[in-house]
């Protein structure tokens, strides 16, 4: 029985108990060593891969997907993210079976990259990205194929160099060639939520509240 911290009862689920309860096929352990295999070949990209990726897979993003097999190999063919950062690494880690889904796996990665490379038919900018912090993950069905690859979810926008933007989005404006569309571009304050913000700020102020700047 786990230990939790007074204050905190009820609030803390007790991982490992739901993960011994779970009657998924693949074991969690193991399912955490199927993960890697399938990431160390690609997630469907690279030969051999594709046999990893179940008929019904599909491919999430923030902004792209949710997509199906085809579309997706035929997009990652497109980018080609490792001729254009031949050092490349994700730095895969904290990987952990989900106790609410025991079929799926979360992983984190901090990428780093130097574009030495043709980028989308310009040339190399010798640019060294580091990505924010991301959050990924793949479902499993009981055969061990991939039923989903979610991507690109970054943790903390304000870490690295890519404008706080994770996955393909976080190469292109990191060389400096955002797409021509705002969900390629840092996050910056809609006008509506700046005039909110005012508006607290104001109240505030009328009431005597000292407000930061």
């Amino acid at each position: 029985v786990q230990e939790v911290p007074a204050g905190l009862e009820g609030q803390v689920v007790d991982e490992d108990a739901m993960l011994a309860q779970s009657d998924f096929a693949i074991k969690p352990a193991d399912l955490i060593i199927v993960c890697k295999e399938v990431l160390g070949r690609g997630v469907g990209v690279m030969p051999g891969g594709e046999s990893d990726l179940a008929s019904d897979f599909e491919f999430c993003a923030p902004f792209v997907g949710p997509i199906g097999k085809e579309q997706y190999l035929q997009a990652l063919g497109t980018f080609k993210i490792q001729d254009a950062f031949p050092d490349s690494n994700p730095n895969y880690h904290f990987f952990r079976v989900d106790p609410f889904e025991p079929e799926r796996v979360w992983f984190q990665t901090r990428k780093t990259g130097t574009n030495t490379g043709e980028f989308m038919k310009k040339p190399p900018t010798g640019k060294a990205l580091v990505f924010p912090p991301e959050a990924y993950s793949i479902r499993f069905n009981e055969q061990g194929k991939v039923k989903e690859f979610t991507v690109g979810y970054p943790m903390d926008r304000r870490v690295g160099n890519t404008g706080g933007l994770g996955g393909a989005f976080g190469y292109f404006y990191g060389v400096g060639n955002p797409l021509p569309i705002p969900e390629c571009k840092p996050y910056k304050m809609s006008w509506q939520f700046a005039f909110l913000n005012w508006i607290s700020r104001t109240t505030r102020r009328f009431q005597g509240v000292k407000v930061e700047e």
